[in-house]
């Protein structure tokens, strides 16, 4: 009866020092990321709550209302672009992955048959559509003006050989739009959702030294706690670059 006791006391004491951990997460790679680490945080006596979004607004907006804790799904680019418009104060805790970003199609077999006046849809926020007409300019296929910098738009385009039809769609939507233009630029989180492999399906894609970094995003009243430490800490092991590795085949690449 006294190790029963002695058992149930010590349940009871985990119970209370057990904290919950609430972080947003797009479905692929993020929240099959953090999914992966939740057993290991469980024994450390965290819960990992794995809250899916599949848009780029949502999981900003609550992480700064304090209806999260954390949010992952973005790089830092988007990060400062968002506290800027919006007006928010969130922050970086640590870096995790790179999704090499790329260029699709349905119709063609390379850039060098993209036709005259091809369709072309890239994200609509600032940084993912500025982050597409960049790799595009890399390739050759059109040029910026040299200030538009990270952010540029289709308004920045100097030079357009190929009269391009340049179209900013959600960037949610672009793998549903495939088969209905000439090329989609589309993030590889989205990319892996609808079944592609960006290392065998991309025409173009960025290489694995891309400085748009996926973060984990707190606010800087949380960002020093424990919980929060704790899951850097199994966000950055050895597991998860093996878990990224193996999965993933170079869609993601580790970035710690």
């Amino acid at each position: 009866m006294k190790k029963l006791l002695l058992s149930l006391a010590a349940v009871a004491t985990f119970a209370v020092q057990a904290e919950t951990l609430q972080v947003a997460a797009t479905p692929v790679p993020h929240a099959e990321i953090l999914e992966f680490i939740k057993p290991k945080l469980a024994a450390e006596g965290i819960e990992l709550q794995v809250k899916v979004f599949t848009d780029y607004v949502q999981p900003n907006i609550q992480v700064a209302e304090k209806r999260l804790d954390a949010n992952f799904f973005q790089h830092q680019p988007y990060l400062d672009e968002f506290n800027k418009t919006k007006g928010t104060e969130l922050v970086s805790v640590a870096g995790v992955h790179i999704e090499p970003f790329g260029v699709y199609s349905a119709r063609l077999k390379s850039l060098d048959a993209l036709p005259e006046g091809a369709s072309v849809v890239i994200p609509n926020d600032a940084t993912n559509g500025g982050r597409a007409l960049l790799l595009l300019a890399k390739a050759g296929v059109l040029s910026l003006k040299p200030e538009a910098g990270i952010t540029a738009s289709a308004r920045d385009i100097l030079d357009n050989p190929k009269r391009l039809k340049v179209r900013e769609l959600e960037a949610a939507t672009l793998p549903r739009v495939l088969n209905q233009v000439d090329l989609a630029l589309i993030n590889t989180n989205y990319a892996l959702e609808a079944g592609l492999k960006p290392t065998q399906d991309a025409l173009l894609i960025e290489g694995s030294d891309s400085p748009y970094v996926n973060i984990l995003v707190a606010r800087a009243d949380n960002q020093h706690s424990a919980a929060m430490h704790k899951l850097v800490e199994h966000l950055h092991s050895e597991a998860v670059r093996s878990f990224i590795q193996e999965k993933y085949q170079g869609a993601v690449v580790p970035a710690f």
